[in-house]
């Protein structure tokens, strides 16, 4: 598998510092478990974290410090995925392992919703700001013209897709901002499957994209 669609450095960073909504973190541990490249780049920021924290002033804490920690850990957390290991081409599977601990192992098995006619869709329960889909877009299907109040990662799993910055792969991830506009269209003979998440919703710049949007949950 050659990917030719990166993250970028900023997100790699973000994620490193446990900055990233759940969504976008998710979709950032599924591509890290396929890309060695990104999975080599993201040591630079973990080092420069490590070297930050090490080099804090140690402050003195309450008395009851420990105590206060030990019942937050009864509290539910939000945790950020974490990047599993790219695994053996004897047992991979379409689906990346962060991915797959909620999903499990067939993308084929998902229960998936009629989102508008070539577009079906399942919601992640990520528990954050934005929004996390699987989208399964049908052979010559297209998402509706948009641009972003925020940011949008995009994973293909399945199949390929091309818009304005390139076509996608199996493995290749799209990094946007809220400077740029596109129409996915996916190109292939079987469509695709891509997961999806935003931290904000989408400004589609058609007057059908307004119409469909609350139907969409983008």
């Amino acid at each position: 598998m050659k990917i030719n669609h990166h993250l970028d450095d900023a997100t790699l960073f973000s994620y490193a510092a446990g900055a990233l909504p759940h969504g976008l973190a998710l979709v950032v541990a599924c591509h890290l478990s396929m890309c060695d490249a990104c999975r080599a780049r993201l040591r630079t920021p973990e080092a420069i974290g490590g070297a930050l924290l090490e080099s804090l002033t140690p402050e003195a804490i309450a008395e009851d410090s420990l105590d206060q920690v030990l019942l937050k850990l009864h509290d539910p957390v939000d945790e950020v995925p974490a990047a599993a290991p790219a695994k053996s081409s004897a047992s991979a599977t379409e689906v990346p392992q962060p991915l797959a601990e909620i999903i499990g192992d067939s993308l084929d098995e998902v229960e998936w919703k009629r989102m508008v006619p070539g577009i079906c869709y399942y919601d992640l329960p990520c528990g954050s700001q934005g929004t996390t889909k699987l989208l399964r877009v049908a052979p010559g299907g297209t998402v509706l013209p948009h641009s972003h109040r925020g940011n949008e990662l995009t994973l293909l799993l399945r199949g390929s897709l091309s818009d304005e910055i390139g076509r996608f792969q199996r493995g290749d991830v799209s990094d946007l901002d809220d400077q740029v506009e596109h129409q996915p269209l996916a190109d292939g003979r079987e469509g695709c499957i891509c997961i999806v998440a935003t931290d904000a919703p989408l400004r589609f710049t058609t007057l059908l994209g307004r119409l469909v949007q609350p139907l969409t949950g983008f």
